[in-house]
């Protein structure tokens, strides 16, 4: 996955209650024991889809949909979709042009 910094901080009310210690683990979220079913099945999620041109088989596997389905709603699922691409926009412009974590733009 790309740069945690880059993703979490201000994304979303959620994170913005979400300690640093826990934010900072986002790296290693296979091993941090903080993490619900559902946000593992989330994480993986969007690793899967931000290292599409990384694999030469499916994008995302049936398993994983399958699982991340099972925590979320026919109206959450793509907003989750739509939240990874755009982060991965982001992520992508911020590193082209060199842009820090935690910078505002404007």
């Amino acid at each position: 996955m790309q740069n945690p910094a880059y993703v979490l901080p201000g994304a979303t009310a959620s994170v913005a209650r979400t300690s640093e210690e826990r934010i900072a683990s986002v790296a290693a979220w296979r091993e941090a024991p903080s993490f619900s079913d559902a946000e593992r099945a989330v994480l993986q999620l969007a690793e899967s889809v931000t290292r599409l041109a990384d694999r030469s088989q499916e994008s995302v596997p049936d398993a994983l949909w399958g699982e991340v389905a099972e925590h979320f709603g026919e109206k959450e699922l793509p907003a989750l979709i739509l939240t990874v691409a755009l982060t991965d926009f982001f992520n992508r412009i911020n590193t082209t042009i060199r842009e820090h974590s935690g910078t505002s733009w404007g």
